[in-house]
């Protein structure tokens, strides 16, 4: 099977969506969701169908900045998502009229997710923007499980303690095999509506140093203005109100980027993904990107399976021993999880082990023995 027939864009609801992309910033409070709310009505402007997720279940924000607090509608089960300024959208924030706090623990939150991602009728569309909640916890685990995302913007101001923690954001996405596509520095200076000069407020160029010193992208500088301000309050949109302000024309330029990133990293194919994978005679079968083709040995995978089961989350020790694990044991089922491993289910019921492409790969060059240190 290829990971294209298998991946969690075929089901339903973001399966005929071409690219799907995290805005994230690790740290709360650096106008992530102004920024994604922009950018989808950018690229709207420009002539994408475009979606977004509210996925900050707990502070949701893009009624507000999208102006529309109408409630969903359902059909045939699913949910119908809210459109306003050409760009679809769902949020706990019109599917919770009463506007109280939302109180409920990761396992509802996780399944709520889950339905925003395979239960909206999201209809064919060429991006669909994840406004993430902060932090590097269960929502954006889920959606890197969940969701095979193209790329992640990670949004940072240019203080240092925004910075560090947008570090440990971006750090996230690539443990999880998501490319980083871009680094955004908002709220850099204040940019005077009367006299247009910009005054730094914060520190200078923080985000900017980031991206030069992990070597990604750098998108651009977003400053403090009040027009964005003053947009994001009533809802409205800076593509048709103000088509050729000085800011407009930045977020048009970040959603160009933004376009170009994604491009390129179609044409480079370097991913570690595999290019196909499958189960032949109860064994793992996978056809990597550089040619190169193995079957892994099903009795050494699942002794050495690296869920919570199997080794001591804390001490790294090895649980499972081998005379618990049959010598005829198979394959007999496979899930991509994100864009990063594999979820393998055994004849023997397990089925909690995710295998990291990194690691298989690393050791399909090696000789039979079939080693996991995760």
């Amino acid at each position: 099977m290829s990971i294209e027939s298998q991946n969690s864009k075929s089901v339903a609801g973001i399966g005929s969506t071409k690219h799907i992309i995290a805005i994230a910033s690790g740290k709360g409070g650096v106008g992530k969701s102004t920024v994604a709310a922009n950018l989808a009505m950018a690229l709207a402007a420009a002539g994408s169908r475009v979606g977004l997720i509210d996925a900050d279940l707990y502070g949701p924000s893009q009624p507000k900045i999208i102006g529309s607090r109408q409630a969903p509608t359902g059909k045939d089960g699913l949910i119908v998502p809210v459109e306003k300024h050409g760009v679809k959208f769902v949020s706990m924030g019109v599917m919770n009229p009463s506007g109280k706090a939302l109180i409920i623990r990761a396992p509802l939150a996780i399944k709520a997710i889950s339905q925003f991602l395979s239960g909206v009728i999201w209809g064919e569309l060429d991006y669909l923007l994840i406004d993430m909640p902060p932090g590097t916890g269960d929502i954006q685990l889920t959606l890197a499980q969940q969701a095979r995302l193209d790329g992640a913007v990670i949004i940072s101001t240019p203080q240092e303690v925004a910075v560090e923690i947008a570090r440990k954001g971006l750090e996230m996405f690539q443990t999880v095999n998501v490319p980083i596509l871009g680094i955004i520095e908002n709220m850099s200076g204040f940019l005077c509506s009367h006299c247009n000069e910009t005054t730094d407020i914060f520190k200078k160029d923080g985000a900017l140093k980031l991206a030069t010193e992990l070597k990604v992208p750098f998108m651009g500088k977003i400053p403090l203005h009040p027009h964005i301000s003053g947009m994001s309050d009533d809802g409205g949109n800076l593509f048709t109100a103000e088509p050729d302000s000085p800011i407009t024309k930045i977020f048009i330029d970040i959603a160009a980027k933004l376009k170009s990133e994604l491009e390129k990293l179609t044409a480079g194919n370097d991913s570690i993904e595999p290019e196909s994978y499958d189960i032949q005679n109860g064994l793992l079968h996978v056809q990597w990107r550089d040619g190169e083709v193995r079957n892994y040995d099903t009795f050494k995978l699942r002794l050495e399976c690296p869920c919570a089961n199997c080794v001591d989350e804390v001490t790294g020790a090895k649980i499972i021993s081998s005379d618990k694990i049959p010598l005829n044991i198979q394959v007999k089922g496979l899930r991509p999880v994100g864009r990063y491993g594999l979820a393998i289910q055994f004849s023997d019921g397990h089925n909690t082990g995710i295998f990291k492409f990194e690691k298989l790969k690393s050791l399909s060059s090696s000789s039979n023995e079939v080693s996991f240190s995760v």
